[in-house]
């Protein structure tokens, strides 16, 4: 009897047991074990593809970041040095020291210190006080203010008082300077001149509001006529008129004595 049991309850040997078909929902933990098998996937797939060419960028210093793509950064030891400081502005008496002043040099520069001036700036102060002893600088214009001048010259001015065809229409009264006592400020792009008969004497006056504020004359063409209406306030202590017979005008330049000098130094 035992011997019948005993082989009824064993298997042929050799004799393999049916795989159980075990669902992933029935085991816990099924799916981290699939996970490992994605993640080689992952690596397989990253291991297909060509390495990437962009890299997180990296703090550096300003001259590296300053450095072409194909210029090499400096050295560390150089990017830490501080950048050069900027060059010292000129200072008004930079340019003295190229002038050979002596025992002058520190009162020229407490000169310039006060006035506040260049080196230039001051030379231009002490010459005209020197070369236009005795005079005052006029300022004027046109009457809307595009054209403006400056003048040296007396403050008692001499106006000659012309009758000439054109000058006795627009009353053109005026004293002679030499040319290097005046300076136009501005409006050179805002005149016209209008000529005649000779074409020595220059009509200039402004294109927007008319107004003749100077000219060259025939009389003195190295040199301007000022209209003395034309001046700023507060630089004129008198004013003397002489008639000019312009009408006959050789005849009356043969006779003035003075007229034709009056523009030279």
């Amino acid at each position: 009897m035992r011997r019948a049991r005993s082989g009824v309850a064993a298997k042929p040997h050799g004799q393999k047991r049916p795989a159980a078909s075990v669902s992933a929902a029935s085991v816990p933990g099924a799916s981290r074990l699939r996970r490992p098998t994605g993640q080689a996937r992952g690596r397989g797939r990253a291991a297909g593809r060509q390495p990437s060419t962009k890299r997180r960028p990296r703090h550096s210093s300003p001259r590296a970041r300053e450095a072409g793509p194909g210029e090499a950064p400096p050295p560390p030891e150089l990017s830490l040095l501080p950048p050069p400081p900027p060059p010292t502005p000129a200072t008004p008496t930079s340019s003295a020291a190229t002038l050979d002043l002596g025992d002058q040099r520190e009162r020229w520069e407490t000169f310039q210190k006060r006035q506040r001036l260049t080196c230039e700036g001051a030379a231009k102060l002490l010459l005209d006080t020197f070369e236009y002893q005795g005079l005052v600088k006029h300022t004027g214009g046109c009457h809307c203010g595009a054209v403006r001048f400056e003048v040296w010259a007396s403050a008692d001015l001499h106006i000659f008082d012309c009758n000439c065809s054109i000058c006795k229409k627009k009353q053109n009264r005026h004293f002679i300077v030499p040319a290097s006592r005046f300076k136009l400020l501005k409006g050179a792009e805002s005149m016209t001149t209008y000529t005649f008969n000779t074409h020595k004497a220059q009509h200039t006056f402004c294109k927007r509001c008319g107004v003749q504020s100077f000219y060259t004359p025939r009389s003195n063409p190295g040199g301007y006529g000022i209209a003395p209406h034309c001046l700023d306030e507060g630089t004129v202590r008198s004013v003397a008129i002489e008639e000019f017979n312009g009408s006959d005008w050789e005849k009356a330049m043969k006779e003035h004595k003075t007229i034709k000098n009056m523009s030279k130094e």
